[in-house]
């Protein structure tokens, strides 16, 4: 994700921002979320949209930052609030001494809000369960400033924009080629357009309601960027789990519906009836399309079908880098970093180019995605006709290797205006050494030389299966990747020896201890005395907060346990950790882990955030928000199925005939059963008894493995 830039001063310190202009990130810890991709709506847990990032969105662009419901002469008190599911939320409101003879409320706002796509819907019922008739006026006050979404990130504030009566039921805004209209069924008593209000009589005998529709819609003249996709054509089969543990069945249920409401569609599909379907990576501040996420999203969702990750794969296949262009860092077999509809001011000095490529993993992650797909299921001829990409992709981790002859894949923003950083840690501050100091670029991630070996590997697989040439070749090229990283990255503290972070401009080892030992986990990369090294390293305390893993060490300097890089939890890290350690051999490790997120989820009401803060569960129960954090997020959402596959320990090999099958630590929440997974195409389901028996129902044709 894209942290928002600060200003650094020549010395290294961070100069706060001192214009309105510049403002600060609005916080969401307290906010509630509803969306249908590429809408969103956030609110405060009153209901009320009236401050900070508030607002109703459309395609990146803020199409009401108020929506304000009042009732002249009386509080309304919120009792209670929240979202339900993904697109809706309900708020409940007492008017208070309104109609009251006893100390019982009497009169009540009921607020039923719902997100689709262009589309925001809120019904607002006043209630009377007191003996009196009651009389009273509410009023809507809407506004709107037009702000895209990354001037609301930043914490700008803009001048409202003049609305306009629309047909006397309602209000609408226009800015450039985006229109928004409001508009109230009943039609308003009082319509007061220059002031925004929509105001309503209400006339009330005891035991009777009244209620009012609002509707807002908001469209670009040219359409949508990025559209949902056509009803009814979810790209995968939606699970039921039942085990012990309520939490996990809470989170995994939380998940899916979030993640259904996160997809959009790729216009330049073929089909536009059936066109092909991604993950945008998160709401509020990143939905659309980013190359890394939606990958990551994709392959964790692979035990619920392949559809998800072919059409991510296509999508990103139509952008591939075929050229060379430095200003938005393209490059022949380059999968993109983010599109979004203009140019993404992040600062004074520095933006990114509406298609944007500056990203050192997502090629990698994309064949490899193709690998695991291949093996889950997708059809032999949609994998081949992607090959070609493949090849192109394997060919941009050949180049990028040697561009500096020591073999490593490398980052650095040649541009002075993108990325500093371009790993999925990519703040600015998220590479540093252990004494907190800055590594300085180009920058070799050990995660990334994990990507690219395992990519290397399942690419050549690909090519052998379909007798293209190059496998023995890229088999040896990460085998050699292999020996450079054993020979360059590790180095060794008072606990022993463990791979740095990254390598510097100077190739010199950057010694800080981070999570991103759980993405070499699994990979091929390892032998089993260096992993099991690292599941220690995993398992102790300055990483392992109890809820999720931290980041960046405890004991290191510069951890901040508010740090969006250095010292926060992030529930895909943590998750693709977890996986790691099971293919490994160390469930235990992996079960505790996974036991920190559940922990977290049960926090979050099963809605697990981007990121939260690291402070760890001896500072107390739950975990604190990082209150910037977007929620929900494509692979936190995503984190859930993960998890629960590592604890079936599940896997498949569809062009061998096999589906594996070999419970881990999901023996701590057995009894469990989940049906509706789903491997070449089929449904399959597992259950597990109490006293470990396993019970598969699998497709005709496969094998089921257990061990």
């Amino acid at each position: 994700m894209d942290a928002t830039v600060k200003t650094q001063d020549t010395d290294g310190s961070v100069t706060a921002p001192t214009s309105p202009a510049a403002g600060l990130q609005p916080f969401l810890q307290d906010a509630v979320v509803t969306l249908h991709a590429p809408s969103l709506v956030i609110s405060r847990a009153s209901g009320q949209v009236a401050e900070g990032a508030d607002g109703f969105y459309h395609g990146d662009r803020r199409a009401l930052s108020r929506l304000d419901v009042s009732v002249e002469g009386i509080r309304l008190a919120p009792v209670a609030g929240g979202f339900r599911g993904a697109d809706r939320a309900e708020f409940r409101s007492v008017l208070r001494g309104l109609g009251e003879l006893t100390p019982d409320p009497a009169v009540a706002l009921h607020r039923r809000r719902g997100t689709a796509a262009g589309r925001y819907e809120e019904v607002l019922e006043v209630t009377n369960a007191g003996g009196e008739h009651v009389r009273c006026r509410l009023t809507v006050t809407a506004a709107t400033d037009l702000a895209t979404m990354e001037q609301v990130k930043s914490g700008q504030a803009l001048e409202a924009t003049p609305p306009r009566d629309a047909d006397g039921i309602g209000l609408s805004w226009t800015g450039d080629d985006f229109t928004v209209r409001l508009a109230g069924e009943p039609a308003p008593d009082t319509l007061e357009a220059p002031a925004g209000r929509l105001s309503y009589d209400i006339d009330l005998p005891p035991g009777t309601s009244w209620s009012v529709t609002l509707t807002c819609t908001a469209r670009y003249a040219d359409g949508d960027q990025f559209p949902a996709p056509p009803a009814g054509r979810l790209p995968w089969r939606v699970p039921a789990l039942r085990s012990t543990d309520r939490g996990f069945d809470a989170w995994l249920a939380q998940s899916l519906g979030d993640l259904d409401r996160l997809r959009l569609a790729d216009p330049r599909s073929p089909h536009a009836d059936r066109p092909d379907q991604f993950l945008a990576a998160g709401a509020p501040w990143f939905l659309t399309l980013f190359g890394r996420d939606s990958l990551w999203a994709a392959r964790m969702l692979l035990p619920l079908g392949t559809d998800l990750a072919a059409g991510t794969l296509r999508t990103l296949a139509r952008r591939q880098g075929t050229g060379t262009d430095p200003a938005t860092e393209e490059q022949p077999g380059k999968i993109l970093h983010e599109v979004r509809r203009g140019t993404l001011q992040l600062s004074d000095r520095r933006s990114l180019p509406p298609v944007y490529y500056g990203t050192v993993d997502a090629t990698a992650l994309w064949i490899t995605l193709l690998h695991d797909a291949w093996r889950w299921g997708l059809d032999p001829a949609r994998v081949e006709e992607l090959l070609p990409h493949a090849e192109a992709a394997l060919g941009w981790l050949g180049a990028q290797a040697e561009a500096d002859g020591d073999g490593f894949l490398k980052y650095v923003d040649r541009t002075g205006q993108g990325l500093t950083n371009q790993g999925w840690k990519d703040s600015d501050d998220s590479i540093r050494y252990r004494d907190g100091s800055r590594a300085h670029a180009p920058i070799a991630l050990c995660e990334v030389q994990a990507y690219a070996y395992e990519a290397a590997r399942g690419g050549a697989a690909l090519l052998r299966a379909f007798g293209r040439p190059g496998a023995d070749a890229w088999e040896e090229w990460a085998e050699r990747l292999a020996a450079r990283f054993r020979d360059r990255f590790w180095v060794t503290d008072d606990r022993g020896p463990y791979p740095a972070v990254a390598l510097d401009g100077d190739g010199k080892p950057v010694d800080s201890v981070t999570s991103g030992f759980g993405h070499l986990l699994g990979t091929g990369l390892l032998d089993a005395r260096e992993s099991a090294l690292l599941a220690a390293r995993l398992a102790a305390p300055d990483l392992d907060a109890g809820h999720g893993l931290r980041t960046l060490s405890s004991d290191a300097v510069g951890f901040n346990p508010y740090g969006y890089h250095v010292g926060s939890i992030w529930p895909h890290d943590t998750a693709i950790a977890v996986h790691g350690l099971v293919r490994a051999g160390f469930p235990d490790v992996a079960g505790s882990l996974a036991n920190g997120l559940l922990t977290a989820s049960v926090a979050f009401d099963a809605r697990l955030p981007e990121l939260f803060a690291g402070h760890g569960s001896e500072a107390g129960p739950g975990p604190a928000p990082y209150p910037a954090s977007c929620r929900p997020q494509a692979w936190a959402a995503a984190a859930s199925v993960l998890v629960l596959q590592a604890a079936l320990g599940l896997d498949a090999d569809v062009p061998a005939g096999t589906v594996t099958v070999a419970p881990t630590f999901a023996a701590r929440y057995a009894p469990l059963t989940v049906t509706g997974l789903q491997v070449g195409g089929e449904r399959l389901d597992i259950a597990l008894a109490a006293d470990g028996t396993v019970d598969v129902t699998a497709p005709a044709g496969l094998t089921v493995v257990t061990r």
